[in-house]
């Protein structure tokens, strides 16, 4: 029992750190434009039909396709917030919030239509490989994942807190009209986060794909957890989404092991409900 307790730990860690790395990206442009991006799954789920469509046409290995798409996610988001949503919301928040909800939508959609609801995988000559972590065996592409998601966020959060665009961003986040007013361009610093923020998507999404499926509604359980864990942290707090990720990440892995898989994901839903009634400020205050 003992074994089996801790095996479903580990293997709670290793999806955790994958959860971490969604949540980091809605955490991040929650705390620097202060609005909750309705279109955070499915932008997850077009960073995996890209990581998909790279390994179908071009051969190329999820882990090693890491610089590409993180790149190209951050050039999408940063144009996408430019050129759309930046532009036609006007500078309020209730209209940022009906744009991505309208781009949700709209990306789920046009999904549907060119790949069908048919899911996809990545079929890697190591996807069967295990590894062994003294008495606990864990599937290597997990902790890969788990070790490449951990590094990225660290990089992410260094980045943030040393460099000048991460002081920039700061300033923003806590006061955007005292930044405006010291020549910080805040309609860019915007784009910039939000770019950052589905660039952690497009990393995401590379270590997804050698271990789950994609499918137009793939976005949908993944942005669920990322929002019970942006909550559970605190709303904007990097550390609040690192811990809170694990921590729901080893609920789901423990829950599943005794109820069954289906059953297990009712821990979610249920932590969220908790942490609104007697923690709703979460488990760390908002800050970056």
């Amino acid at each position: 029992m003992g074994v089996f307790i801790l095996t479903s730990i580990v293997n709670g860690l290793m999806s955790g750190a994958i959860y971490v790395l969604v949540a980091v990206g809605l955490t991040l442009i929650y705390g620097v434009l202060h609005i909750i991006n309705f279109a955070h799954g499915s932008l997850l789920m077009l960073g995996m039909y890209a990581v998909f469509f790279l390994w179908l046409l071009l051969g190329l290995d999820p882990y090693l396709s890491l610089p590409l798409v993180i790149a190209a996610s951050f050039a999408f988001g940063y144009y996408l917030y430019r050129g759309v949503i930046g532009r036609y919301s006007h500078g309020k928040d209730e209209n940022i919030l009906l744009i991505t909800l309208g781009l949700a939508i709209v990306l789920e959609n046009l999904a549907l239509f060119l790949f069908s609801s048919d899911t996809r995988i990545v079929n890697l000559p190591y996807t069967d490989e295990m590894l062994e972590l003294g008495p606990v065996w864990v599937p290597y592409t997990k902790a890969v994942s788990f070790a490449a998601a951990l590094g990225i966020c660290a990089v992410l959060s260094l980045y943030i807190s040393r460099s000048d665009l991460g002081k920039a961003i700061r300033a923003v986040a806590k006061e955007r009209h005292g930044a405006r007013l010291v020549g910080i361009n805040v309609d860019k610093i915007y784009a910039l986060s939000y770019g950052l923020g589905i660039a952690c998507l497009g990393a995401a999404a590379c270590l997804l794909m050698p271990s789950y499926y994609v499918s137009p509604s793939t976005g949908h359980s993944f942005v669920l957890i990322a929002f019970t864990i942006v909550v559970l942290g605190g709303m904007g707090s990097f550390m609040g989404a690192l811990v809170g990720g694990l921590l729901i990440g080893i609920a789901e892995s423990v829950s599943g092991a005794f109820l069954g898989e289906q059953l297990g994901q009712i821990a979610i839903p249920a932590i969220f409900i908790l942490i609104l009634l007697f923690r709703p400020t979460g488990l760390f205050r908002g800050s970056q």
